[in-house]
């Protein structure tokens, strides 16, 4: 679209007057999430469900609701494919009659089914009244929350996390014998390699990943206590919990949940949202480590033309991805804590909290999805300083402290710990100083000898064989 048409000039008023960013600023960067998690995706979805619905029930050998044809079950499927924004605005424009958005969903298929063409139009209204039939609206609710969520996982993001866990893998085998100063506590401590120090996140995060696939999403379909009271009263004979865990499970792809009140409970998405709340927290963390490499001038920044780093200061090449990344995850997981605290209480059978909070599912999957390619986008961009790196351990012989002491405790060397503390701690000591000291040990000459060879930058143990195994 030519950004002087009239409706990229509409877009664009829109995106600049949203209230979200995720509207706004960042809209494009979400636009694989609107089709799941927009309002006109849960329409989608609460469609899919009531057609399944329906279907399975003409195969149930009910009286009053005879099997469809072949015909009439491809027109319903193409309804449900070709849904689009013409098919929600219809529904939200019932909905302004009826104030209940089921139902809405409900009386368009109705209208669909009075549209249809003569081929199937006599089926269609036969029919009619068994859309919705026993159902309560969470029933379809529920069903569909479990579509878009596992799709908006799944599909969206899982891959992207996958993309940064592969990302760090990558750069932890590219790095992993390049010796980096450690710091705890913000000071000097033993050394590391920087490829380790992504191995440990891509480990971390590796796990995280896991936790979240795994989630098992659960649905209902047992009307409006749990008890298939309305089912049972129509259709006696029918064993309505085999066929309503056929259509969850067959039909729709997701879990039985036998044991509910009105709503499923929501358990499972309380595990998801905490699942990928832990995930975040990881990418966090690493956000924060990694500006703090950048401050410390272990990492560069590739320049992209035009870009500016301050409004004032021409040299600065600020570390602005991951600071974008840290911002949004911390906006992501406030929403998926609220949801995952809030969404599994409800008052007695049924009240309509859950209902509006779960409205922000899509605002907290879209700040974890700007979170994440921003992260990803900054980790493109760093590149490796070995000079100042190498420079910083040159400059910390104090770190060898550690094992000068621990080889003396292991040779009988009395106070080992307490006079390496009084010759090193908080002051430093230089190489000649250390290598002084430990000439005067009383310890094997081939011990000395190895002590008086060793580096800041070579006492990394096992550091790079870690992080090269990392996968």
């Amino acid at each position: 679209m030519d950004a002087s048409s009239p409706d990229a000039s509409k877009t664009n008023a829109f995106a600049l007057n949203a209230l979200s960013p995720l509207d706004g600023r960042y809209a494009t960067k979400v636009d694989r999430l609107r089709p799941l998690l927009s309002e006109a995706g849960f329409m989608r979805h609460r469609v899919r469900v009531e057609a399944a619905w329906l279907l399975a029930l003409s195969e149930a050998g009910l009286a009053g609701l005879s099997p469809f044809s072949a015909a009439t079950r491809t027109w319903l499927d193409a309804l449900v494919a070709s849904f689009d924004s013409d098919d929600a605005a219809r529904i939200k424009a019932i909905e302004a009659v009826t104030n209940h958005d089921v139902k809405a969903v409900e009386y368009w298929l109705k209208e669909g089914f009075a549209a249809a063409p003569s081929s199937v139009a006599a089926e269609l209204r036969a029919a009619s009244e068994f859309i919705h039939f026993a159902c309560t609206s969470e029933d379809i609710n529920n069903t569909s929350h479990g579509l878009m969520l596992k799709a908006a996982r799944d599909d969206v993001l899982l891959p992207v996390l996958r993309s940064l866990h592969a990302s760090l893998v990558e750069l932890a085998h590219r790095h992993a014998g390049v010796a980096m100063m450690s710091r705890t506590h913000g000071q000097t401590a033993s050394p590391t390699t920087v490829g380790k120090e992504f191995a440990n996140v891509a480990s971390r995060l590796g796990r995280a990943i896991e936790r979240m696939a795994a989630v098992e999403v659960l649905a209902k379909m047992n009307g409006a206590v749990g008890n298939y009271n309305a089912h049972r009263v129509a259709y006696p004979d029918l064993d309505w919990e085999a066929f309503a865990r056929r259509v969850v499970e067959h039909d729709l792809g997701l879990s039985f949940n036998p044991y509910t009140i009105q709503i499923e409970p929501h358990d499972w998405m309380a595990e998801l949202f905490d699942a990928i709340a832990r995930a975040n927290t990881i990418v966090l963390d690493l956000d924060r480590d990694v500006w703090g490499y950048v401050s410390l001038g272990y990492f560069g920044q590739k320049i992209e033309a035009g870009e500016i780093g301050s409004s004032t200061m021409p040299h600065k090449v600020n570390p602005i991805d991951f600071e974008n990344s840290e911002g949004n995850l911390g906006l992501a997981n406030a929403l998926l804590r609220h949801l995952s605290e809030k969404l599994p209480v409800s008052r007695w059978q049924r009240d309509l909290t859950d209902s509006t909070v779960l409205r922000n599912v899509g605002v907290a999957f879209g700040y974890c999805l700007v979170a994440y390619e921003s992260c990803l986008k900054g980790l493109a961009k760093l590149e490796l300083q070995p000079e100042r790196i190498a420079a910083d351990l040159d400059d910390a012989w104090e770190v060898l402290a550690e094992p000068v002491q621990t080889v003396m405790r292991r040779y009988g060397v009395a106070n080992p710990y307490e006079q390496l503390k009084a010759l090193t701690r908080g002051t430093g000591i230089s190489k000649d100083a250390l290598q002084g000291f430990i000439a005067t040990l009383a310890i094997p000459a081939h011990e000395r000898d190895r002590l008086l060879r060793l580096t800041p930058a070579a006492y990394v143990g096992d550091a790079a064989r870690l992080a090269a195994r990392i996968r």
